[in-house]
């Protein structure tokens, strides 16, 4: 997979995609969404992009409707909330290697690749 590729993926990330926080309740991402697929449905262009800490992307009503389903599994959520809150803090970092030092450790990661 290309580096273009990569980020591709991660702008996909279903918090960017909805615009919530990492902290949003159930109740608050179901809003979101419902509300992004009545804007897209009515072709609103404030609803067609979104800004993620990797940049602008694309929305659509088929990828609201997968963030939606990917946030209501609790496991699948635990991955995108750490993927979202990297990106997030690597944007406000000039350490980045912190991030990714403390990602590895939420991740259960204690052994470093041989050299």
């Amino acid at each position: 997979m290309s580096r273009q590729d990569f980020f591709t993926v991660w702008r996909a990330n279903p918090f960017f995609v909805l615009e919530v926080p990492i902290e949003a309740s159930p109740a608050e991402i179901e809003r979101a969404g419902q509300k992004l697929l009545a804007l897209l449905a009515v072709g609103s262009d404030g609803a067609r992009f979104y800004q993620t800490p990797l940049g602008r992307a694309a929305r659509d009503a088929n990828g609201v409707r997968q963030a939606l389903a990917a946030l209501r599994d609790p496991q699948t959520r635990v991955l995108h909330e750490l993927w979202a809150d990297i990106a997030q803090r690597a944007k406000q970092t000039e350490n980045i290697a912190e991030v990714w030092e403390d990602a590895e450790r939420a991740l259960g990661w204690t052994e470093k690749w041989p050299a």
